[in-house]
Formats: structure tokens, sequence, C-alpha cells
């Protein structure tokens, strides 16, 4: 894994991060959306992973006082399985600690164990469940949250 970087956002890698999306969620971001988000860098952080330069997961969260909330977490599948979701998480906990940011918070698919699976590896823990979170087929959500970064 010495051979993945770990680097922020940029505009330049947008595309990239499309075809990521399209290939991980059922209901992808828009280029639009995508592009509010590095704009409003303010309030949201996010950071992408790259092997040989070239862009093979991201993740991002947004900045609500002392909170961080994760919005996306997503690794190309060709790349899974070699620790780069948790590189992303990571570093999305370094920023925390670095801005004193005090806890994060996410929500995931009910039926991602894999997800659930890294998420309890550093520390989270369900908190609650949000039914019917996901408009592609109103799949429940599970919240979970890691207090005292």
């Amino acid at each position: 894994m010495s051979d993945i970087e770990i680097c922020p956002l940029k505009l330049e890698h947008i595309d990239r991060i499309l075809v990521i999306d399209s290939l991980c969620f059922p209901m992808p971001w828009s280029r639009k959306s995508l592009e509010k988000e590095i704009e409003n860098s303010s309030l949201t952080k996010y950071v992408v992973a790259k092997k040989s330069g070239i862009v093979i997961g991201y993740a991002g969260m947004w900045v609500i006082l002392d909170e961080g909330h994760i919005t996306n977490i997503a690794v190309h599948p060709e790349y899974r399985g070699i620790g780069v979701g948790s590189l992303l998480l990571e570093a999305l906990i370094e920023i925390c600690k670095i801005e004193f940011i005090k806890s994060m918070t996410l929500e995931v698919r009910r039926s991602n164990i894999r997800a659930q699976n890294l998420y309890k590896k550093y520390g989270f823990l369900q908190n609650g469940i949000r039914k019917g979170y996901y408009r592609d087929n109103k799949e429940d959500a599970l919240i979970m949250w890691k207090y005292n970064i």
C-alpha cells in the first residue's frame, strides 16, 4: 500500500470520481454536486486515493460545528480489498484531529456489511436507524458514530 497516495480532491479529479461513483452507487452524485462540494471547501473536506497517478477512490465529509459527517467513501471495484478504504477513512480521521472535530457520523446501508465492518474497525458504533433512507429501494440506513476523536 506504500504506492497509494492520499491527497486533497481537486476539480481535475472529478471525471474519475464520476466513473467510480457510477460503479459503486445506484444513485451516483452529479458533476455539479461534486463541483459544489469542492467549491464549498470551508465546510467540506474531500480526499482521493491515487495509485500510479490514477484516482482509485475518494472520501468526503461535511464539517458541521465540531462534527464530521462522512458523505461518501468509494473505491473503484478493481482496487477493493487492498486497504484503500482504510487509508481514506484514516485520512478523514486525521483531518478531524487537526481541525479539533470531536466526533464523526455517517449513514451506511443496512446491507453493506463490508463498509460497516470497516467503520467498526475504526471505532464507529451503531447508534440509530433511518428507515427507508435510500431513495433507490427504500433500504434502511444504520447511523454510526465515532466519539472522542
